[in-house]
């Protein structure tokens, strides 16, 4: 059976489950999430997924939610992007909780308040202190691979599938590949992977559809 991925083009989370799934070669398809139109807060939404979020998988029996247990599920049925050894499956996992805490939380408040909220309405002070954050993770970011290709190991994880969700989008939020050339390599990288496309060419729903 196709594994079913409810998602949106403009989720950074999402596309982690789905670029993680295409790099891996799993059998998947997307299925159209309206989450500006509030479909994540109705009764048959919830009924899929009790925390009103995308991604959420489904694959017979089997319905996960939160994007590194989709990721690590993957990795684990096919043996791929998870690490080579024990060691670097731990190390895999330190970077998705560094990235859900410290990274994606951060990015994805900050794009939305920066592109999708009503220009009058946008938080200014937030929305520094948010830039600021974020800063300090692209240091994390560009300093971990001052000497190495990969977050984790000599090939590609969902490590870096992970942490590099938000930056592909063109929505301005305050990061510039010019200002962390580390960074920019490494997003060529993982671009330049078998598969890889950009999330709004890897799953349904764009801004564009709303102007």
């Amino acid at each position: 059976m196709t594994a079913k991925l409810y998602c949106f083009g403009e989720s950074g989370n999402a596309y982690k489950a789905a670029l993680t799934m295409t790099l891996a070669g799993y059998d998947w398809t997307p299925v159209y999430v309206d989450f500006f139109n509030g479909e994540t807060r109705t009764p048959a939404f919830r009924a899929i997924n009790e925390m009103g979020e995308v991604p959420v998988f489904v694959e017979d029996d089997v319905t996960i939610s939160q994007s590194g247990v989709i990721q690590e599920y993957v990795a684990s049925k096919t043996g791929k992007l998870g690490g080579k050894d024990e060691a670097e499956r731990r190390d895999v996992l330190r970077w998705l909780f560094w990235d859900n805490h410290k990274m994606s939380s951060q990015a994805g408040s900050l794009r939305f308040l920066m592109n999708f909220l009503p220009e009058d309405k946008r938080p200014q002070e937030a929305i520094r202190w948010l830039q600021g954050r974020m800063k300090a993770a692209y240091a994390t970011l560009e300093h971990h691979l001052e000497d190495r290709d990969w977050l984790v190991g000599d090939s590609v994880t969902i490590a870096d599938i992970a942490c590099c969700s938000y930056l592909y989008y063109p929505e301005p939020f305050g990061f510039s590949r010019d200002d962390w050339p580390n960074i920019a390599a490494w997003l060529d990288r993982i671009a330049a992977q078998p598969g890889w496309k950009h999330p709004y060419e890897l799953m349904p729903g764009n801004p564009s559809d709303r102007a």
